[in-house]
């Protein structure tokens, strides 16, 4: 017997911004190989009344059938010389530059040239994803891994850069300085390390509470489904969300959530999941409870490709699967991320079973995909569960008075680590990573507080919560308490 799970697929947000701090959105052909948008050149007519008119002219048509840009780049005759200056150094000169891409890197970082030099660039994907470099509009196509593009830049008067446009990458190191010799050089690309966090991104409002129809994510863990084989469906869908009140970003998911779709099963059972990419640049798919071959079912697709990921369920816990594109730390953060639950052998029924991801927010502009800079510096806005700020405090969790609770725990990261907690009672039972660390009945009598959890590792615990009123529950690392960890369980009629 089998069972299958499809989930819609949500259309794209039609006014998602383009690509940050890039010249030109990214644009895909037919094929789906992708590409930069190209400069077209206008016909001009051809004014024969004098020689004077004729010569005016002829200069005006080599100045406007050349890209121009704030940064002065120009090609050739008039307008070259009158950018260069009639002294460059380097009027005249042509120069030629290998350039390599690869994940997250260009080689060289920096390329150094002289004043009115005319240069073209040979650029090649070394890398195992897609990438481009752009110089103020003047790009490569979107490079497929091992392929190569020659571009004429054309003159350069001033210092500038060029990046790669795919998402992320810019900010992950993918940038090439181009410093006019005489000139302060242009900073060397240091990552996204080099600062973290831009004034323009959004803030949350401690204080600020959801809107009338906002509605939380149900936590509550579906039971297995009947049967041993598992058919999954996960789109790609990259969709603007609220995170916190009044808070909205751009999020990468799988099936319109961040977290994605929790999947449940047991030992011995096996999942086939098909990844359909609906988004707008590649992604993929990493099962932590797979034993596979990472090159072959965590391979990363383009935008309108598929892929089947095949794994038997060896072994209990709850495991992460997330994008492992690069820059893998942006696509998590982003919120391409879910848990795989894999119930033990004989595992006791509770009364209430439900599933916490633990996550961080790394807000960039309103409206606009998270903030590079801050995954890597580790300054991130808030830690959550389930993708959103405080939201079970908003919504508390619904518990029976005396009714035995067990809480599944995933530590999606990609950073901060956890220590949960639930104020006023005790845990009997504790799981981590793959084996019972308490039980109820032990020799000690012993009783835990806390279950701490690194970036994807797991656990459960359970517990019972005797007398009506609020308990809340935390990860007991006091900063992250107050940005945005925080719920209630509610027992009984009480508030």
């Amino acid at each position: 017997m089998s069972c299958d799970l499809e989930v819609p697929a949500v259309p794209l947000n039609s006014s998602s911004p383009p690509v940050p701090d890039s010249p030109e959105p990214l644009s895909s052909d037919p094929a789906g190989r992708g590409g930069i948008a190209a400069w077209l050149g206008d016909l001009f007519p051809m004014l024969t009344s004098g020689v004077a008119l004729g010569l005016l002219i002829g200069f005006v048509f080599v100045g406007l059938a050349q890209p121009h840009s704030a940064l002065e780049l120009s090609a050739s005759g008039e307008t070259a010389a009158a950018s260069a200056g009639g002294s460059a150094p380097g009027a005249g000169k042509k120069l030629s530059f290998d350039i390599e891409l690869g994940d997250m890197y260009v080689k060289p970082a920096s390329i150094s040239v002289p004043r009115g030099a005319d240069v073209t660039v040979n650029v090649t994907n070394k890398g195992n994803q897609q990438h481009t470099l752009s110089l103020e509009g003047v790009d490569t196509p979107l490079l497929d891994p091992g392929s190569s593009s020659t571009v004429h830049w054309g003159v350069i008067s001033k210092s500038t850069q060029a990046w790669c446009l795919v998402p992320g990458h810019k900010d992950a190191g993918m940038l090439l300085a181009i410093n006019v010799e005489g000139e302060p050089a242009q900073a060397a690309p240091g990552g996204a390390a080099d600062s973290a966090g831009g004034g323009n991104d959004a803030t949350i409002d401690a204080s600020a509470k959801p809107s009338a129809d906002w509605k939380p994510v149900d936590p509550t863990l579906r039971p297995v489904e009947r049967g041993t084989t598992h058919n999954v469906t996960l789109h790609v869908q990259e969709k603007t969300m609220e995170v916190a009140p009044g808070v909205k970003q751009v999020r990468w998911t799988y099936n319109g959530t961040a977290p994605g779709p929790v999947l449940h099963g047991k030992v011995g059972d096996v999942f086939n999941v098909r990844l359909v990419n609906d988004g707008t640049m590649e992604h993929s798919i990493d099962f932590h409870a797979s034993k596979v071959a990472p090159n072959i079912q965590m391979r990363t697709i383009k935008p309108g490709e598929s892929l089947d990921y095949q794994f038997k369920a060896q072994f209990a816990g709850i495991f992460t699967y997330h994008c492992g594109a690069d820059p893998m730390i942006y696509h998590m953060g982003n919120g391409m991320y879910g848990a795989v639950v894999v119930d033990p052998p004989n595992l006791t029924k509770v009364d209430k079973e439900i599933v916490l991801v633990q996550s961080e927010l790394n807000l960039g502009p309103q409206g606009q995909p998270g903030d590079l800079k801050k995954m890597m510096a580790g300054t991130d806005d808030a830690v959550v569960f389930n993708g959103y700020y405080n939201q079970y405090a908003f919504a508390p969790i619904k518990v029976a008075p005396g009714a035995r609770v067990r809480v599944w725990l995933d530590n999606a990261g990609p950073n901060q680590n956890m220590a949960f907690h639930v104020v006023g009672t005790i845990f009997d039972t504790v799981w981590k990573e793959g084996a019972y660390r308490l039980r109820p009945g032990n020799a000690e009598q012993g009783g835990s507080q806390t279950l701490d959890l690194q970036p994807t590792q797991g656990g459960f615990v359970e517990f019972t919560l005797p007398d009506a009123g609020t308990y809340p529950f935390i990860t007991h690392k006091m900063m992250n308490m107050s940005r945005g960890a925080l719920g209630i369980f509610q027992v009984g009629g009480n508030k």
